[in-house]
Formats: structure tokens, C-alpha cells, sequence
């Protein structure tokens, strides 16, 4: 049984010891899908404000739905569609304050105002997935977060 009771109160704590349970959580484990739901159920119990957590998938050039917790998601979207699209096309972290005004946002969930996508990248240089955070409050993500959630994205690159 595990249980991970991560105080959200200190932001850089919290993503220490977040960093460390999900190291914990996938050492050893060889199987990707495992691993990508145990990380976004880690995430979703620990990180306050979220509507959604979950992945992505590079399956052939397109990102197709993998683990998540939250409601249900769209299941494909091409690369450079929305902004999870556009961090698997571009390789590039997208903080995103205001989904409604980002280009071609894709609405999966109507609640979402603001999203964070981390692309996680084998080390041939390759796009495994995207973590894709969702919340519903406008400008949930600083650059805290994201130095946070790379860092998860590091430890997971590793692992899938």
C-alpha cells in the first residue's frame, strides 16, 4: 500500500518530495503504462487546483490518450494541434494562462482555463509523451511549477 501525504504548503518542498515519491514509485518498474499511471495519480492526489492529469502518447507521430486522472479527455490529437500538440511538435514546455485565448486550443473539458504541458524526451531525442495538467483557475501554473513538473517529466523519461 502506498500512501504519499505530500504537504502542498512550501511549493519547492512539495516538488522535492513529489520528485522523490515517484522515483520511489517507479524504480524497477519496467512497463511504461504502469509507470504513467501511478505518476498521474501521484500528481493528481498532491498538486492542488488541478481539473486534470494525465498523458499523452507519441504512438506514430500522434498523441493518443494514456493514463490519466480527471474527467474523460480527448483520445487523439495530432502534433501542433492545441497545446499539447504544440509541446510535442515543438519539444518546448507550454504554460499556458488562458487557454481560451491560446490558438486552436482543443476544449477537451470546458472547466479548464489553464494548462501546463511538459514534453518528456527519450534520450535519443525522441517525444515518448506529454504530462498534461489542466486546472480551472486562470494562471494556476508559475514558473515554479514548471521547473517542477520538468523535473517529474526527467525522472519519467527514464522510466517509459
Amino acid at each position: 500500500m502506498y500512501d504519499h501525504k505530500i504537504d502542498a504548503a512550501d511549493k519547492a518542498v512539495m516538488y522535492r518530495d513529489l520528485a522523490s515519491a515517484l522515483r520511489g514509485l517507479v524504480e524497477g518498474e519496467p512497463d511504461p503504462i504502469a509507470n504513467m499511471a501511478n505518476a498521474a495519480a501521484l500528481i493528481w492526489e498532491t498538486l492542488p487546483g488541478l481539473n486534470w492529469a494525465g498523458f499523452y502518447r507519441n504512438l506514430g507521430g500522434e498523441l493518443v490518450l494514456g493514463p490519466f486522472q480527471g474527467r474523460p479527455a480527448c483520445i487523439r490529437i495530432k502534433f501542433g494541434d492545441g497545446v499539447c500538440g504544440t509541446a510535442a511538435a515543438t519539444l518546448e514546455v507550454q504554460r499556458v494562462d488562458d487557454v481560451h485565448a491560446f490558438p486552436g486550443h482543443i476544449a477537451c473539458d470546458s472547466a479548464s482555463n489553464s494548462e501546463l504541458v511538459v514534453p518528456i524526451v527519450g534520450s535519443d531525442g525522441v517525444l515518448i509523451a506529454v504530462l498534461d495538467l489542466d486546472s480551472p483557475d486562470q494562471a494556476r501554473f508559475d514558473a515554479e511549477d514548471e521547473a517542477g513538473c520538468v523535473a517529474l517529466g526527467e525522472i519519467l523519461a527514464r522510466v517509459l
